[in-house]
């Protein structure tokens, strides 16, 4: 059996042989997943995990969600819109979201990265600076 080292290394690779100019190719990702599983290597369950977590948090870094607790205006939406394809890559998918729960503000996530100036979050802080004191 491949150690955890070995089958990281290995997903690794597989990860960046489906990379084509740095940008995630979905035909030799399913080229990847269908010979794993038809060769079923030893420990091939392990590396097809190692393989489809990279490639999620790839796709991730590619997405970006915009929270706001009121649907915004169209303007601020296509700035919002411009602005983050110019940080981030005209490869990005951004999604529009209404959440009421966040009382005014606005919570962008892009990937792993979040950019919370929501009320809900200020109170929230202010809640735990008050039980730490």
């Amino acid at each position: 059996m491949k150690s955890n080292k070995q089958t990281r290394r290995t997903g690794k690779a597989l990860f960046r042989s489906c990379l084509d100019q740095g940008r995630l190719n979905e035909e030799r990702v399913r080229s990847v997943v269908r010979t794993l599983l038809e060769r079923k290597p030893r420990g091939y369950f392990a590396l097809l995990s190692c393989f489809t977590r990279l490639v999620k948090l790839e796709l991730r870094r590619h997405q970006a969600r915009i929270e706001s607790d009121a649907p915004l205006a169209s303007e601020l939406q296509d700035r919002i819109r411009q602005t983050l394809l110019r940080l981030h890559g005209s490869d990005l998918t951004i999604e529009f979201q209404e959440r009421p729960e966040l009382l005014g503000g606005l919570r962008v996530q892009v990937g792993s990265d979040v950019y919370d100036g929501t009320v809900r979050a200020q109170l929230d802080r202010m809640a735990a600076s008050f039980a730490a004191g």
